[in-house]
């Protein structure tokens, strides 16, 4: 046999093998690299990873409630089965999972739910550090109201040191709470709001306004209309966006939440001029909540002011020094405040969002609002949050930076972004992970937010969600 002869054997051999390889890759399907189960109270999400896409059909049964899906192309196995053992025994929405070989090529996977749900099931391409994933979302069909929920805390706050005839002199809408306190609950409006409580809401805001006028006659006079003060606290990232992570694997999401917790426990405890504080998470638990919606979560709840905190990481570990950011509606204030913004606005991208499912006409109405006077207030609350927490530690620039974040075009809510250090310094890696730190930073922008009110008191709501 000629050279000729034997090297074009070798090709017909390896084009032969090729091919053959080329169809039982193409048998098998996609493998099953990992599911992942995010289990809170607005929603539960279940991912499946896949080395490549999954086709899928599902189906809804009501009652009892259960979401069965099929998965094409793939073999059940161990990974796949992992999913049983992943589901708490506290999930708000799933109580079981039962997964079987449907057929010779299908897998069943069945979610046995404990009340009735929205599902959502969608795919989503690799990005980041993820590959092909299958995301199942169960939301509730009724929503709680979280306005209500901050309403109902704040009496319960009170009810220790007022009776209900006090709390009528001073809270009309916080007395109406009272006493709906036995009765059925209202019935959802569209929006997500009972409408008893949009009602009270609507009759309550003449005599709201009536503080203007009384204003002067201080905090303690009988006279005065109380108000509760709403802060949106907002812990970047979470669930299946993991946000920065540290050199020795401190994750930005789980620090900011922590840092939220802080926070919230002491703006409950403050007051403004007599008027009692209240914070609301936008997320409270490991689970992924896509831009838009905090930005939502905060216009539902009426709230004062938007704080979003963060961690971030830089191309390089020398980056050092906290930042706060406002929405800038040109270009950002500098290059760092470019990258930044960016870097955050990947967020939706890597937790994974269901492009089919959002309002396109929520994001052209905060889109065509006019924000000028969002972006003056929030340099005003940026400048005093700076202002503090420069006396904790290192600023990364010493004043407010601008870029088009996301997360901050509530039009009607001043609203920042804290950058607590770079997560991605060691050093300050290490300090974020320290309790007695984070305590700081929260003593920080709390004091931040009292010194913004004392000179731009809140003023009363003229809007209802």
């Amino acid at each position: 046999m000629t050279p000729k002869e034997r090297e074009r054997r070798l090709l017909l051999q390896s084009g032969t093998a090729l091919l053959l390889l080329g169809a039982a890759q193409i048998a098998r399907g996609a493998t099953i690299l990992a599911v992942r189960v995010w289990p809170a109270q607005d929603y539960t999400r279940v991912t499946i990873e896949s080395d490549g896409p999954l086709q899928t059909k599902q189906i809804f049964v009501p009652d009892p409630p259960r979401l069965a899906v099929d998965i094409s192309g793939i073999d059940l196995d161990p990974a796949l089965r992992e999913l049983v053992a992943k589901v708490r025994p506290d999930d708000p929405y799933i109580s079981g999972v039962r997964i079987g070989q449907n057929a010779p090529d299908v897998v069943r996977l069945v979610l046995d739910l404990k009340q009735p749900t929205r599902p959502q099931v969608f795919s989503l391409t690799p990005v980041a550090a993820y590959q092909y994933r299958l995301v199942l979302d169960l939301y509730p069909t009724q929503p709680p109201d979280p306005l209500a929920a901050l309403i109902a805390d704040r009496l319960r706050d009170e009810q220790g040191t007022a009776s209900a005839g006090a709390d009528a002199d001073n809270d009309p809408l916080g007395a109406w709470m009272a006493s709906r306190a036995r009765k059925p609950a209202a019935v959802p409006d569209t929006d997500g709001a009972t409408t008893s409580i949009a009602q009270a809401l609507r009759e309550s805001k003449a005599t709201a306004g009536n503080r203007s006028k009384i204003g002067a006659a201080g905090a303690n006079s009988p006279d005065r209309v109380k108000r509760l003060i709403i802060v949106a606290i907002d812990p970047g990232h979470g669930g299946e966006d993991p946000g920065a992570t540290g050199p020795s694997g401190t994750h930005e999401k789980d620090v900011v939440l922590k840092i939220a917790f802080l926070v919230r426990d002491r703006i409950n405890a403050s007051s403004v001029d007599g008027d009692p504080m209240r914070a609301y998470l936008t997320r409270d638990g490991d689970y992924f909540v896509p831009l838009q919606v905090r930005v939502q979560k905060a216009r539902r709840v009426q709230a004062d002011l938007f704080v979003s905190i963060h961690a971030d990481a830089f191309l390089t570990p020398q980056a050092r020094g906290a930042s706060v950011f406002a929405l800038s509606q040109g270009g950002a204030t500098s290059a760092t405040a470019r990258w930044m913004a960016n870097s955050e606005n990947r967020s939706d991208q890597i937790g994974g969002v269901n492009v089919r499912a959002k309002d396109a006409q929520v994001q052209r109405t905060l889109l065509d609002m006019s924000v000028s006077a969002q972006i003056r207030d929030s340099l005003k609350l940026g400048n005093a949050v700076l202002g503090e927490i420069g006396d904790v530690g290192r600023l990364h620039t010493g004043r407010v930076e601008q870029a088009g974040f996301a997360v901050l075009k509530a039009p009607d809510i001043p609203s920042v972004l804290v950058e607590t250090g770079f997560i991605s310094n060691p050093e300050e890696e290490a300090k974020l992970d320290s309790d007695a730190y984070r305590q700081k930073l929260a003593d920080a922008i709390v004091s931040g937010i009292l010194r913004y009110f004392a000179k731009n008191p809140p003023a009363a709501r003229n809007r209802v969600m």
